[in-house]
């Protein structure tokens, strides 16, 4: 579901760019983060590892993108260390 505003690039433009920042950047390097033009700017979605992942990705964009108002929608997944031993039979 992308609109394009008739504001900048096109939405697709935008959204592979931020992709291939997103991917290509080896301090980010995420794949999840999916992204939706609304009237009020660009809106991020997706799931990451860490708040400081969320917010280094909110940076990123915001400074490619500064003439947009970015907002998120990241969830933090929190991956833990397995507690106990797994055996197999």
């Amino acid at each position: 579901m992308y609109r394009d505003s008739g504001a900048g690039p096109p939405d697709e433009y935008v959204e592979a760019e931020i992709h291939r920042l997103l991917t290509e950047d080896p301090a980010v390097a995420e794949q999840g983060i999916t992204v939706v033009r609304t009237e009020r700017g660009l809106v991020l979605y997706g799931e990451v590892e860490s708040a400081h992942r969320r917010e280094e990705i909110l940076r990123r964009v915001a400074e490619r993108f500064p003439d947009e108002p970015i907002s998120s929608d990241i969830g933090v997944i929190r991956a833990q260390a397995p507690t106990e031993i797994e055996q197999l039979p």
